[in-house]
């Protein structure tokens, strides 16, 4: 029956795809200003649609048929399911590399998923999606160069690397030298960007739109209004160099204490069009190369830290937030000054890349953001439910919304220890986890559905930092959530402050600082305490 089930669910897709091609085809193309594209665009939305469809059905083939009749909980299951999870996340590897563009994308945020899906998956895609994509030839290069800059690269420039020293999914980098003398990074956007991107948006908007009229509680059509909106500012790099400005503006009017741990590639403006990016180049290590980043005599805790400071301040206190921080994007080096810490250890500057999705969280949004974080890091029940309603999770939800935050289930979230969001990074760890996320599936589906888009590009960015921090060091920390209680509880004050007049109402919010500091302050003391102890035992 299953089977079946399976080939009728296969058939109406292949169905769909097939009329898609047929049926509107001619008209698309008879009544575009641009028939050559719109050829493009119509004979790849089909491929993309029977790719993904013979890939699914494949996977979900190989699910049913080879666990049929194996008892849960046994060890030929576990053993099976195993080499299940490890087929099928070759075949999804396959399939985003086969199409490109936005399904690598799609491929690099579950390399981010540490908890929620298999370690099949993860480590699957994050060995593969982060700076190991499809590579544009040179000659393709140079036909971007000709159409942005009306010249050559070995003409641009003094010195141009014909090979890319990474490639991403929506453009490579090149290595070059100017006729000045500056050592640089070119972007070069892939050539087949343009006409990909919209057969892209167009298949994945048929199957979330197809899987949910098949499959009611698979509902992620958010995803392609997101996609929507998103996609044609990525493919803007002058966007992103505008974007990385504004990032380094804010550190430096709005947490002056720690801009100059924090930098961005600075932008050659004159080298710089929409498809093309000229920057400083940085040398640094990638963020989750530990050994590299000891080498260069840096802790890695402190590189934790201040990964956690910076998107802190961001989401909190600026509203202005950098929404893709996988380990490709973050690289460490030791701060320029060389100032170092007390024990000699040199001190991390943290250098942002790829500036292309920025998400602005307005006043309301950020202060329930960041009021409902503090509330989570002092386990604070009531405030956790009273601004997860105000985000859209709803009173029935807002369990669920608290457990996707923290990726602890809600007896732990509200448990007044002083370690109680830390999670370990053991293997029960993540068979917890990953069991919520198979029970709570429809309702997770359900959540997305409701908060805000902007929202749910925090939740992106929260499993990013979350997968940086595990590898730096190997789960979370404890100093990570009192850092995020200091900074929402400051911007949480300071929020307030600007919107109360009187004096009385001040000196309430001063005084109700005051408790929080004193808070933190015994957790910090907590915190020291148990360091001790682990140091003694």
């Amino acid at each position: 029956m299953a089977t079946r089930s399976l080939w009728r669910t296969r058939a109406k897709l292949a169905v769909a795809a097939t009329a898609l091609c047929t049926g509107g085809a001619a008209a698309t193309i008879a009544t575009s200003d641009d028939p050559a594209a719109a050829l493009k665009l119509c004979t790849a939305v089909p491929l993309r649609l029977l790719r993904d469809s013979a890939t699914a059905a494949s996977i979900v083939f190989d699910y049913q048929y080879s666990l049929w009749g194996l008892p849960e909980g046994s060890n030929e299951r576990a053993k099976i399911k195993h080499e299940v999870h490890l087929r099928s996340a070759r075949k999804l590897q396959e399939l985003c590399f086969r199409n490109g563009g936005i399904y690598i994308k799609l491929g690099q945020h579950i390399g981010q998923l540490e908890y929620l899906i298999p370690q099949e998956y993860v480590l699957t895609m994050r060995e593969s999606m982060l700076n190991k994509c499809p590579v544009s030839s040179y000659d393709q290069v140079c036909e971007v160069f000709k159409k942005e800059l009306g010249e050559t690269p070995d003409k641009v420039f003094d010195e141009f690397d014909p090979k890319p020293i990474a490639s991403a999914s929506l453009a490579q980098v090149h290595i070059a030298r100017t006729h000045d003398g500056q050592k640089v990074a070119v972007k070069v956007q892939h050539t087949h960007m343009t006409d990909t991107a919209a057969a892209d948006q167009a298949t994945v908007e048929f199957l979330v739109n197809t899987l949910h009229r098949l499959f009611p509680s698979f509902d992620y059509r958010w995803l392609v209004a997101e996609i929507r909106e998103s996609l044609p500012k990525e493919l803007d790099f002058l966007i992103e160099a505008k974007n990385s400005v504004k990032c380094l503006e804010n550190f430096r009017k709005l947490s002056p204490h720690i801009a100059d741990y924090v930098y961005a590639p600075e932008v050659h403006w004159s080298l710089s069009t929409s498809k093309l990016l000229t920057m400083e180049f940085m040398d640094g290590a990638y963020v989750n190369d530990v050994i590299t980043i000891q080498k260069l005599g840096i802790h890695p805790s402190d590189v934790a830290r201040l990964v956690s400071q910076t998107f802190a301040e961001m989401m909190f206190k600026h509203g202005f937030v950098h929404c893709d921080p996988h380990a490709a994007n973050l690289l460490v080096r030791p701060l320029p000054s060389g100032k170092r810490r007390i024990f000699g250890k040199k001190k991390p500057q943290l250098i942002l890349l790829d500036h292309g999705l920025y998400k602005e969280l307005d006043f309301s949004t950020r202060f329930s953001y960041a009021s409902l974080w503090r509330a989570l890091v002092f386990s604070d029940a009531n405030g956790i439910k009273e601004h997860s309603v105000k985000l859209g999770a709803g009173e029935d939800l807002y369990v669920l919304f608290a457990g996707i935050l923290t990726m602890r289930p809600w007896n732990r979230v509200i448990d007044p220890a002083v370690d109680h969001l830390v999670i370990k990074g053991t293997d029960s760890d993540r068979s917890e986890l990953q069991m919520y996320a198979s029970q709570y599936f429809p309702q997770i589906s359900e959540l997305l559905s409701r908060l805000p888009r902007v929202i749910l590009l925090m939740l992106k960015t929260n499993d990013c930092l979350r997968a940086v921090n595990n590898s730096l060091l190997q789960g979370s920390s404890l100093e990570t959530f009192l850092i995020i209680g200091r900074v929402s509880s400051e911007a949480v004050v300071e929020a307030k402050m600007t919107q109360m007049k009187s004096l009385f109402s001040q000196i309430d919010i001063w005084f109700e600082e005051f408790l929080f500091e004193a808070r933190l302050l015994a957790l910090q003391i907590a915190f020291w305490l148990l360091r001790v102890r682990n140091a003694l035992t």
